[in-house]
């Protein structure tokens, strides 16, 4: 096992480009993920700008989920010659083509017989696999690799690696462990993370590894109480959010939100009955504006078997938390504009989620421009917004008293609308989360990498984990690749 190491092709600078690979001897390799740089100096063409590395020996790339951050340069990797597997959760094998699909449009052509041939391609590589279950990656007369897939409880079909790997030389195996990205516990949608059993090796991200998240027991109510004051002034409630996981989690919280809202104003009379019936929730708009998302709530749905057992529950009793009869979507650009003009020139209060999530362009630019300025109306933030991005300009006048203005595609537009901030909506696992994950149960024998974090997040994070292992009475050595 002495040949045994990894490379990285991304994803040790900051919080994109994942991409690692392990070497099993001279010529023979596993990529795990093989993510796309993000950033404002990233140019909009690098899904397809040269790797950097050599394709040539790679046995499978195995993909823990289906953000561009880990999955993006794919294109780029078939542009070099790679065509090897390309293996992952069953999830995620029907979520990829979709999300490819869509950033190569956008980053390379529209024509759709090119894209017609793309994904034709995609679709012969693409291997799904079950979870906790062993593959065989590798077999030669000298070593054998497997690899499982457990859920990580960040997207749906997210999926942390653990590699198996024996050498003739030996008679047990080395487990090195890729964790991927970890979600934080209490999904609404989403099976909670369960740690690896062993792990000599473990490659962990930390993109959280510096802070605690906000209790998230909170969050819905606290997403209903900004809606309620939004309504009262008959104003709409815009909510930017990513199509991929994000919007699906506020579309499972609307219908709950809905489906109590109902239940209470057929209970309740007197001051408080009226005013939920002046609120009228029972026909409040829900409108997602977004194709991208409309086609992966539909994948969301048809994969329902991978949900936790609550969200489970709800569909056996009958009720629709993906797909609710308030639910509608704006599918054309003509309905899209339409739907802004009506809003902006009618007091019918609405619910609006479109893309993209830091307002950094997409269709919730034009509700902005449309509604920014007028008080009636709410901007709320659920996600993290990135420095320099539209969205965090929205963001920090939250509370701002007197003149603000936003550039949005070059014209300046004042921001009198409401501005919320909700916390509790990370995907991502906390520095608690991420500690339990490599440091509760489990014991890590050799060394634990830190990738996948901005360079405070991973520092606090080593002096964390070192500290968690000397109260086991173990020390561990924490690298952070440079």
């Amino acid at each position: 096992m002495s040949f045994l190491r990894l490379s990285h092709h991304g994803g040790t600078q900051d919080v994109t480009g994942s991409c690692h690979q392990l070497h099993l001897g001279p010529a023979i390799s596993v990529l795990v993920d093989c993510g796309l740089e993000q950033g404002d100096k990233v140019s909009s063409g690098s899904a397809f700008a040269p790797l950097g590395f050599d394709v040539s020996g790679i046995q499978a790339l195995v993909v823990t989920h289906v953000h561009l951050d880990h999955v993006g340069r794919i294109p780029a990797l078939l542009a070099a010659g790679y065509r090897g597997p390309i293996l992952c959760s069953e999830p995620s094998a029907a979520l990829l083509p979709l999300v490819l699909e869509d950033a190569y449009k956008l980053a390379f052509s529209a024509d759709s017989a090119q894209v017609d041939r793309y994904l034709a391609l995609l679709q012969r590589l693409i291997k799904p696999l079950p979870f906790e279950h062993w593959y065989q990656l590798v077999e030669t007369e000298t070593l054998t690799c497997s690899i499982r897939l457990q859920r990580a409880g960040h997207l749906l079909g997210s999926a942390y690696v653990e590699c198996g790997i024996r050498s003739s030389d030996t008679s047990a195996d080395t487990r090195i462990v890729f964790s991927g990205d970890l979600g934080a516990r209490g999904n609404p949608i989403l099976r909670d993370v369960l740690p690896p059993e062993r792990a000599d090796i473990l490659v962990l991200e930390s993109t959280y590894g510096d802070r605690l998240h906000a209790d998230r027991s909170e969050r819905q109510s606290r997403l209903a109480s900004a809606i309620d004051h939004a309504l009262l002034d008959r104003g709409t409630v815009l909510i930017p959010a990513f199509s991929l996981g994000r919007t699906q989690e506020l579309l499972y919280e609307l219908e709950d939100i809905l489906h109590r809202k109902r239940l209470l104003s057929e209970d309740q009379g007197g001051r408080q009955g009226e005013l939920l019936h002046s609120i009228d929730w029972s026909n409040l708009p829900i409108i997602l504006d977004s194709p991208l998302a409309q086609r992966i709530t539909q994948a969301y749905l048809n994969l329902h078997e991978f949900w936790n057992a609550e969200a489970r529950q709800r569909l056996i009793a009958g009720r629709a938390p993906l797909g609710f009869r308030q639910l509608i979507c704006v599918e054309s650009h003509t309905d899209h504009q339409r739907v802004v003009n009506y809003l902006k020139s009618t007091k019918r209060p609405a619910i609006v989620i479109a893309g993209n999530g830091m307002c950094s362009g997409g269709r919730i630019v034009n509700y902005l421009k449309a509604m920014l300025g007028d008080t009636r109306h709410e901007v709320v933030f659920t996600g993290y917004q990135a420095k320099g991005t539209p969205g965090a300009v929205i963001q920090a006048s939250e509370g701002a008293e007197g003149f603000v203005q936003i550039d949005l595609d070059g014209e300046m537009y004042d921001i009198r609308a409401k501005i919320i901030t909700l916390e509790g909506y990370s995907a991502h696992a906390d520095q608690e989360g991420l500690l339990q994950f490599a440091a509760g149960g489990l014991t890590v024998s050799q060394e634990i990498v830190l990738v996948h974090g901005e360079p405070r997040a991973k520092s606090r994070l080593a002096e964390k984990l070192r500290e968690r292992y000397i109260e086991k009475n173990r020390e561990i050595h924490v690298s952070i690749p440079g």
